[in-house]
This record gives C-alpha cells, sequence and structure tokens, in this order.
C-alpha cells in the first residue's frame, strides 16, 4: 500500500514539474513555438517513469528504492544515465527468465 502512495506521488510529482517547466515565449518573433522544449521534457518524463516503475518492482530494499527514485526524481536525466549505468539491474530484476524445456 506504500508503494502505490510513493508511486502516486512520483506521478503527480514529475506532472507537476512538466507542467510548470513548459516554456513560455515572450517575444513576438519565437519561430517555432519553443515545442521541442515540451516533447523532449514529456520523453525525459516517460523514460523517468520507466526507471521508476523498474526501481519499484525490483527485489532492492526499501531504502535503495527511495535512493534510486530520489536521484532520477532530483537529477532526471543525469539520474537516469547514471541507473542505466551503476545501478546493476541483472541482479536486482523481480521477472525471472526463460526456463528451458525439459527434454527438447
Amino acid at each position: 500500500m506504500m508503494l502505490q502512495a510513493l508511486v502516486g506521488l512520483l506521478l503527480q510529482l514529475s506532472f507537476f514539474s512538466l507542467v510548470s517547466a513548459s516554456p513560455v515565449s515572450i517575444s513576438s518573433n519565437n519561430v517555432g513555438g519553443g515545442v521541442g522544449g515540451g516533447i523532449v521534457g514529456f520523453i525525459v518524463l516517460v523514460l523517468d517513469i520507466i526507471v521508476w516503475i523498474e526501481v519499484l518492482q525490483s527485489n532492492r530494499p526499501v531504502a535503495n528504492k527511495v535512493l534510486w527514485c530520489l536521484l532520477v526524481f532530483l537529477f532526471p536525466i543525469v539520474g537516469m544515465i547514471v541507473y542505466y549505468l551503476f545501478s546493476n539491474r541483472e541482479q536486482h530484476n523481480t521477472r525471472g527468465g526463460y526456463e528451458a524445456i525439459p527434454g527438447a
């Protein structure tokens, strides 16, 4: 139950940061309307949510899960890169791999 509340809180905070970080144009000669920042921000948000789901479904201790989620939340791009490079994901993966069929 606490895990679901943590996921809900992270999703709400990430949505708030996405909405509040939208580009605002003051000058009238802005060509393109600043759409690129919103698309890149959305892609980073989706990738961060994938990292959060992977961390929360892993068999890590709760303290490690919280630290990884905070790292990715506070530093979205750098935290995601650090997670994929240094987190030893194979060791903490809860999903089992394929099993060989006996006799085949």
